[in-house]
Parts: C-alpha cells; structure tokens; sequence
C-alpha cells in the first residue's frame, strides 16, 4: 500500500517585527502548524494547530500561499496577534520564541527557513 502524505498547514505569526517560532524537546526550530486532518480547511488546521502548541488564539488569518516541500504541500497562512498576548508552550512543544529577521539561524528546520526566507524577502526584510 502507498502512503500518502498529509497536507500540513503552517502559520507565520507575526508580533510586530517578529515572528514565532516553536520547537519539540531537542529538536530544531519550525513555524507553528501540522497535518490537515480529513474534516478540516486548511484555515481550520491552522488555527487549530496554532492554539494547541502555543496557546494563541487567533482570528485574523491570512491565506499567503500553497508551497511543496519533500512532496508535502504546505498551505501557508499568516496571523497577526496583539502585543499583549503571550505565546507559551503547549503539548508536545517544549519551547516557542519570537525571532527577528536577523536572529534567524542554521537552528531552523529547513522548510521553515525557506518559507521564512520567500516570507522577509517580499516585505523588504520585515514581515508585512
């Protein structure tokens, strides 16, 4: 039997000129997001995963783009949150941060760093 890969839905979320990203115990860091279960839209997915490894609650969700990494796409999304609000780790994720443009570094997963990449590069270096 072949097995397919799920869509994943993946969340850039932006906090002023910063965006956040999380990470399991000893792993790399990566944008919030995960599969697309069968009875989701993809927007549902997003906002569903955001909560669950962040705790953020977010209803201004911004459709970026559909990419494809290793045969999986990648339903990219962006949302926008208060400055009030903190992001805290939930479930199977040990950390989360707000990384600037320049923190970025060799410590990110490489899907997430390209999407990053195409991210800051169409808003002149900070996310639009």
């Amino acid at each position: 039997m072949i097995k397919t890969t799920k869509p994943r839905a993946t969340v850039i979320c932006q906090k002023q000129d910063k965006v956040l990203l999380v990470r399991k115990a000893d792993a790399k860091w990566t944008l919030p997001g995960g599969k697309i279960e069968a009875h989701e839209r993809p927007a549902e997915a997003a906002l569903r995963e955001l909560c669950e490894e962040t705790g953020l609650d977010s209803t201004a969700l911004e459709f970026l783009a559909l990419h494809e990494f290793d045969s999986r796409p990648h339903h990219v999304f962006r949302a926008t949150v208060p400055e009030y609000l903190a992001a805290q780790p939930q479930n199977e994720i040990a950390d989360c941060r707000w990384f600037s443009a320049v923190d970025l570094d060799k410590a990110i997963k490489k899907s997430a760093r390209k999407l990053l990449e195409l991210y800051f590069a169409g808003s002149q270096g900070k996310p639009a």
